[in-house]
């Protein structure tokens, strides 16, 4: 199969030709389409992505995504929100698990989020009313609602879970959020063999941080499942474990959620875990269960390993080295 692959920003460089190493590693016989994007290439071109990745994107289905710069508050749009948009990517899926050798505060915790990609505020519809005054839109539809949580109920269903909760501020914004509560309730009531409640959404942070194995699948409009989706990282050991996938209806674009790290790029001491980690959902998601079970046992010892692992894990490794870690890991297993 063909494949994607762009490196992005700051480390993505040296994270991306970790995947390569590893992939190579496992046999997979995909064949990466590299394609370069970003702030970076921006300053160099003045276009924020190399001529012919789109159309490489359309015609493949798949694409990998290493982190892309964004300006704040000035400056050009996401990169990831432009190409969900164009993609019409609409589901965003976020598992978050604990990891062994990883210390963190909990040691249990196993949560997918799937967070609706399309709308909300981060459609962009914002305009200055004065040079005092800005104005944004937070728009939500009842069909994109309705869409994002049957998604995240048929996940459910495929693997395993029993529990969805809808994440939601609908007390005080009781027309768009109170429409997606609505439209949560509905889709619900199809699936009466998964238990379906609701939460609020500033009660949903303090709950997650004390006690995160009350919840299971969480589905939230996009702006909260943007922020949840990072606090449920920070429970697992932070966004250096925090895969993604961005899934339309013939199109799904795989990332690592984590910035550009410029302040470390270069040095060669990035970790490349959460690309890794969206990698192997790339791989279940194209059938290769077993070459994905091989890279996540790899990466789980490696991690354990404090010669393998990187410095902002305590470890004392390199990425080259880290990576050939988890190479050793995956021959082992072979």
């Amino acid at each position: 199969m063909e494949a994607v692959l762009i490196p992005g920003d700051g480390i993505g460089r040296e994270i991306a030709a970790s995947v390569v190493r590893v992939s190579e590693a496992l046999e997979t016989g995909i064949v990466w389409k590299p394609y370069q994007a970003g702030a970076a290439y921006y300053e160099k071109t003045g276009a924020l992505f190399e001529e012919g990745m789109l159309e490489a994107i359309q015609s493949t289905g798949t694409a990998l995504k290493g982190p892309t710069a964004t300006p704040i508050g000035t400056g050009f749009r996401s990169i990831n929100v432009q190409l969900r948009q164009m993609f019409h990517t609409y589901a965003n899926l976020r598992p978050v698990h604990s990891i062994p050798g990883v210390k963190t505060r909990f040691d249990n915790v196993d949560l997918v989020i799937v967070r609706e990609n399309s709308e909300d505020l981060y459609k962009g519809l914002e305009y200055r009313v004065d040079e005092n005054t800005a104005h944004g839109i937070k728009l939500i539809t009842r069909p994109a609602s309705e869409r994002i949580v049957r998604f995240a109920f048929e996940y459910a269903r495929k693997y395993g879970r029993h529990k969805v909760t809808a994440v939601h501020k609908a007390n005080i914004m009781k027309e768009t959020d109170g429409l997606f509560l609505e439209a949560a309730k509905t889709v619900a009531g199809e699936y009466p063999d998964i238990r379906f409640d609701s939460v609020i959404i500033d009660a949903l942070c303090m709950k997650l941080v004390t006690d995160p194995t009350q919840f299971d699948v969480l589905v939230a409009p996009n702006l909260y499942g943007d922020i949840i989706s990072d606090l449920c990282a920070g429970l697992v050991g932070g966004l250096g474990f925090a895969p993604s996938a961005n899934i339309g209806k013939d199109t799904v674009i795989y990332e690592a959620v984590h910035g550009s790290a410029p302040d470390i790029a270069g040095k060669g001491i990035a970790n490349p875990t959460a690309l890794l980690m969206a990698f192997e959902m790339l791989l279940r998601d194209h059938g290769m269960k077993e070459k994905a079970d091989c890279l996540q046992t790899a990466l789980k010892k490696a991690l354990a390993d404090t010669q393998a692992a990187t410095p902002d894990v305590g470890g004392t490794g390199t990425t080259s080295a880290f990576t050939d870690a988890v190479i050793d890991g995956i021959l082992e297993n072979k």
